[in-house]
């Protein structure tokens, strides 16, 4: 009897690519004995919309795009009850794919195809951001912004040079976010360049964590905190901590392990969720799904 996968395609993720390596990695997944279906998005929401209302339906559901459409599809999957949830594949083809960067998925879709139905199911925690769901990252501040406001079709052509792009942009609106976050019992009340809550290694294509820090199964988010710096000296530290990835032994960083972060603000802040925007809050919670979904890698 035949195994049913439901194959999620973001066509505009990664325009300029040839579409053949897909094509290869939809033989491969049939070679393994996946019966395949294949739905296109032409929309936002399509894809949460096509996981939520057919994932139940199938053995595996397969993403093909960048990390907004992985962030989309696992979030029409988080709206399925457990004991019904499929498991997931990822094949790569956006711009700027932290989440495979993290788990060393092959930007090459038949490596990524071969390399799925090769190993094991891993387990990988879910995080949830008030009534929504992310995969590795919600952030805000500097940064954030340059990962939903470049234009698809600039992501296209320059593909991670659009972030950096972005990024300088930024620069001109750089300014402190006054922000109280309450994490594993303490409380972090000041003035930050950039935050993120994270179960990843690379955050906006920018920003690295030891491998070595992070483990995506074991109920924890990485906390990091970018303060404003208020002398020199503190900015020559804080400039060192991110230019050499020392987010341990540095003082001018903020780096801990959580299970649940609750961040307030008198401003509505903006955040992201694997670099899609999310209307700002005065309040909001973080929390994490530990094992919520089923990959293969």
């Amino acid at each position: 009897m035949s195994k049913k996968l439901l194959l999620i395609v973001n066509p505009r993720a990664g325009m300029t690519k040839s579409r053949g390596p897909l094509f290869d990695a939809a033989a491969i997944y049939s070679e393994a004995g996946y019966l395949i279906t294949i739905r296109n998005t032409r929309r936002r929401g399509d894809a949460m919309r096509f996981a939520e209302t057919m994932g139940k339906e199938y053995d595996l559901v397969v993403c093909h795009g960048g990390d907004g459409t992985l962030n989309e599809t696992i979030n029409g999957l988080m709206r399925i009850p457990a004991e019904y949830r499929p498991r997931v594949s990822y094949l790569p083809g956006g711009s700027t794919n932290d989440f495979a960067a993290s788990l060393s998925i092959s930007a090459d879709p038949p490596v990524a195809a071969q390399s799925a139905m090769r190993l094991r199911p891993r387990a990988l925690d879910v995080g949830r951001f008030n009534d929504r769901h992310f995969v590795y990252v919600a952030s805000f501040g500097a940064f954030t912004k340059a990962s939903y406001s470049a234009p698809q079709d600039v992501k296209n052509v320059f593909g991670h040079f659009a972030y950096i792009l972005e990024g300088v942009r930024d620069l001109d609106t750089l300014r402190p976010y006054p922000m109280k976050l309450t994490a594993g019992g303490e409380v972090f009340d000041g003035e930050y360049l950039f935050g993120a809550v994270s179960n990843s290694t690379s955050i906006a294509g920018m920003m690295k964590l030891n491998p070595d820090d992070v483990a995506f199964d074991d109920g924890e988010f990485e906390l990091l905190l970018v303060p404003v710096p208020k002398t020199p000296i503190a900015l020559q530290a804080l400039t060192r901590a991110l230019l050499y990835q020392e987010y341990n032994a540095s003082e001018g960083l903020i780096f801990r392990h959580v299970k649940h972060v609750v961040a307030e603000t008198d401003d509505a802040i903006p955040w992201t969720l694997d670099g899609e925007y999310v209307p700002g809050a005065q309040r909001s919670e973080i929390s994490i799904v530990e094992n919520g979904i089923e990959m293969l890698l």
